[in-house]
């Protein structure tokens, strides 16, 4: 009787300790996974943090997926007008002097930004651009010299200066090669006429300012990028001049190369 007493005792006590031991390592395990929650939920917040980079990092480069970082200087050459008069016209600028971009990094990048931008159109010639002061309007005019063949150097140009603010989305297609659109809103802050010519070794250069032209206007563009460096088409489907004080200059088309996109 005595054995059997001990043999049930022995059984309780081994009992007990594996119950013990049970609860231990359950503790251990709810005490280990609110941890390991929390570490996650930190590098989820580490991603979402604002980080200054630059436009040339490509997506394996990038840990954050919000940015700061200027990007898009371009130059690029009108190919299409619609003023027979224009005989070509040059743009050139930053897309964004500051940006800030949301990266998914996973090959999709959605920014908004404030650059600078500047246009130039030149005149065939003969023809210079005139200011008439009885209508408040540039004008198609010619040199005051009857004889052309007199005037050297001559050149008459149409320029303007515009702060922009484009909205663009970029898809990646391969490992550095991306496409891109935007649409681009343009403050015309300042425009200018500006003639040079040359007559019997003597030179001349008049400037109008304080000019008419659409303070607001709305481009299109187009990018295809590789590692940052590519090509872009711009359309200004809009008039440079208000109504009545200008020419009909519209529907410019730009291609260009830009860098740092």
């Amino acid at each position: 009787m005595k054995k059997i007493t001990l043999i049930i005792a022995a059984m309780l006590a081994m009992a007990t300790v594996n119950a013990a031991a049970s609860d231990t390592a359950a503790g251990t395990a709810a005490a280990t996974t609110p941890q390991q929650a929390t570490v996650a939920t930190s590098d989820d917040n580490d991603n979402n943090n604002i980080e200054l980079s630059h436009p040339f990092k490509n997506d394996e480069e990038r840990t954050k997926h919000w940015t700061v970082e200027p990007s898009g200087i371009y130059i690029g050459m009108g190919v299409k007008h619609s003023w027979d008069a224009i005989n070509n016209s040059f743009e050139a600028g930053m897309l964004n002097i500051l940006g800030v971009n949301y990266n998914s990094l996973h090959g999709q990048n959605l920014s908004l930004g404030i650059g600078i931008h500047h246009r130039s159109y030149s005149m065939k010639r003969p023809g210079m651009l005139l200011r008439d002061d009885n209508i408040d309007a540039v004008v198609l005019g010619i040199y005051p010299e009857n004889d052309v063949d007199k005037i050297k150097k001559r050149s008459s140009n149409l320029n303007m200066w515009a702060v922009q603010f484009p909205l663009m989305f970029r898809q990646r297609i391969v490992k550095k090669l991306e496409i891109g659109v935007a649409g681009i809103l343009n403050w015309n802050t300042f425009a200018r006429v500006d003639n040079h010519y040359e007559i019997s070794k003597v030179e001349h250069d008049t400037r109008y300012k304080g000019l008419k032209q659409n303070k607001v206007s709305f481009d299109i563009l187009g990018t295809l990028t590789w590692n940052g460096v590519g090509l872009y088409c711009r359309y200004s489907p809009g008039k440079f001049f208000k109504d009545g004080h200008g020419p009909e200059i519209k529907n410019t088309w730009t291609l260009g190369i830009n860098f740092g996109l």
